[in-house]
């Protein structure tokens, strides 16, 4: 997700307010992959934003050795690694800056990608300032972009993927719920939890038909992530970090290594 510009809506909120499968399959499936290069692509979910040990060359990417596609890497030692996920990444920045390593000798390829083209952080700022028929209706905003203009956002993307690594497995990695809801948890209302929830299994949905349209794997994260939800006693994502706000609403290291990586793993 677009961190520098969540960054920016979450301190404004803080001044308005004064407040601060592991089986033998999966194992061939990863030797074979690990064969070949490993390209990792896409926006902050990729890239590690939240999971803090960013790698210092990435610049505003925030790339983290605690991010899955780092992780992956050091396990599996692919024949070359190009961690090319940068925070803040839509589709068009996957176009015009991340494709460069990709070539008929890439054997493996992970994606998250979609939620900065459906404005995640003014949906987040919005319901978090706002009421909740403004966060509901922001959401709509939202939910209405992805059935009119993702899809094709998302099959240029796919597209340019196929056509530059012919090889390649591809594996997108879906999004998480953010609540877990009926908990007793400070903060945002059950309405906009709820609503915030829908809107994750929204655009998933809507990843996952141009995943599979496309002949490539759809990697669901939501169930690794159950019971992890912020407002559950074992969070595996930010809620408002208050010592560094862009990391707000991302995973934790936690959460990339408990949730995101098997779930990789498994489909890689």
């Amino acid at each position: 997700m677009r961190r520098s510009r969540l960054t920016g809506l979450i301190t404004s909120l803080l001044l308005a307010t004064g407040l601060g499968l592991t089986g033998a399959a999966s194992a061939q499936a990863s030797s074979t992959a690990a064969t070949g290069g490993y390209v990792a692509l896409g926006d902050s979910y990729s890239s590690g934003v939240g999971s803090g040990s960013y790698i210092s060359s990435s610049g505003n990417c925030d790339r983290s050795t605690k991010a899955y596609p780092y992780l992956w890497n050091a396990a599996h030692g692919p024949s070359s690694f190009a961690f090319n996920a940068c925070s803040g990444a839509t589709t068009d920045d996957v176009m015009a800056n991340q494709l460069g390593s990709l070539n008929s000798s890439t054997s493996l390829v992970s994606l998250t990608i979609g939620g900065n083209d459906a404005g995640f952080s003014d949906v987040m700022t919005t319901c978090v300032l706002q009421s909740d028929s403004d966060c509901v209706n922001r959401i709509n905003t939202a939910k209405a972009y992805v059935d009119s203009t993702l899809p094709g956002k998302l099959d240029t993307v796919y597209n340019a993927i196929s056509a530059k690594a012919p090889n390649a497995k591809v594996v997108v990695l879906s999004y998480p719920r953010f609540y877990l809801l009926g908990q007793s948890c400070l903060g945002l209302s059950d309405t906009k939890r709820s609503a915030i929830n829908g809107a994750a299994d929204y655009m998933d949905a809507a990843i996952q038909k141009r995943v599979q349209a496309h002949g490539f794997v759809f990697g669901d994260i939501r169930s690794a992530f159950s019971s992890h939800e912020i407002c559950s006693s074992d969070s595996w994502l930010h809620s408002v970090n208050w010592l560094d706000i862009g990391e707000s609403y991302h995973p934790t290291a936690a959460g990339q290594s408990g949730g995101y990586l098997p779930v990789f793993t498994n489909n890689a």
